[in-house]
């Protein structure tokens, strides 16, 4: 595709988006978990499927492998069950992905383009997003352990070149402060929530992106 639309912090929450590629063989069976750290993601679970919405201000941070360059953007982030998932991108420049049910819109209004997807398939969400949906279960799709200032590591127990780890700093009432994706080349993409409201009443309509007219639409 061309233009800046599939940048690559906007191209990695896309690509964590994105249906997974064919899995694996059967991984060997993980060493035990800790039971500081399988009772940390049961919080963090129970807390996601006790939110009908959410929404949160977020800086990202995407570090690229070997380039020592990282590009900090910010935005607002709003969630809503079943299914619907907004990232308005403020800085450091104007974006949207949204999801809502089947349809996945992005979309770039500097550049006048757009990509749409109508049968995008939510349930083939990577689990590194899938959680805030409530969706999944994070001790089946991940080996839990305790990192540094009591992080919750997690590492996929099926290979996925999109999440090779997934670091989630997590607050006392099972809250995602803050997530740190590594995927299997290595990039970083960090995303640390403030300002976060939980059950609010976040209106469907919110989730709908209306391109106006003369959008180019890209891939088509």
């Amino acid at each position: 595709m061309t233009g800046s639309i599939l940048a690559a912090p906007l191209a990695a929450l896309a690509l964590a988006l994105s249906a997974a590629p064919p899995p694996p063989a059967p991984p060997a069976p993980a060493a035990p978990a800790s039971p500081a750290a399988v009772a940390l993601a049961r919080q963090v679970q129970a807390y996601y499927q006790g939110t009908r919405d959410l929404t949160a201000r977020f800086t990202q941070t995407y570090t690229y492998a070997g380039l020592g360059r990282r590009l900090v953007s910010t935005g607002t982030l709003e969630v809503k069950k079943p299914g619907r998932m907004r990232w308005d991108y403020a800085t450091p420049s104007p974006k949207t992905i949204a999801v809502a049910g089947h349809r996945l819109v992005q979309y770039e209004p500097e550049e006048g383009q757009a990509v749409v997807d109508e049968r995008f398939d939510a349930t083939a969400m990577s689990a590194a997003v899938a959680f805030l949906l409530g969706r999944g279960d994070l001790l089946a799709d991940f080996v839990p352990a305790l990192g540094p200032g009591g992080a919750l590591l997690l590492e996929p127990r099926v290979a996925d070149p999109r999440v090779r780890s997934l670091a989630l700093d997590v607050g006392p009432g099972g809250e995602v402060r803050a997530t740190t994706v590594r995927d299997g080349a290595g990039n970083e993409n960090r995303v640390e929530l403030d300002g976060v409201r939980r059950n609010t009443g976040i209106p469907d309509g919110r989730f709908e992106v209306a391109l106006p007219a003369g959008v180019r639409l890209l891939g088509r």
